[in-house]
């Protein structure tokens, strides 16, 4: 019984210690994420979204045609601009 108290013992340690070393071992490593806006066509409406590939695509309706618009996820940089026909 003492041999499984002190495995269960050395076993518990080690995972605190584990968890204290990555806790103080990360200070200072946040990184921050850029600050970015995506411009839309002024009066559009936003139907639906899609995340994928590093890539953000919004279906969008632009005085009643619908447009797909795809971003860069990092920087929302416009990618491709696609008009759907009806």
């Amino acid at each position: 019984m003492v041999i499984a108290s002190l495995t269960t013992f050395v076993a518990a340690a080690a995972i605190i210690g584990v968890i204290g070393y990555r806790v103080f071992r990360s200070e200072g490593r946040v990184e921050r994420l850029p600050d970015a806006a995506a411009a839309l066509p002024p009066g559009s409406r936003v139907l639906s979204s899609a995340i994928g590939e590093s890539r953000v695509v919004l279906t969008v309706e632009v005085n009643g045609a619908i447009e797909l618009l795809t971003f860069d996820l990092n920087t929302l940089k416009p990618v491709a601009r696609a008009r759907l026909a009806p």
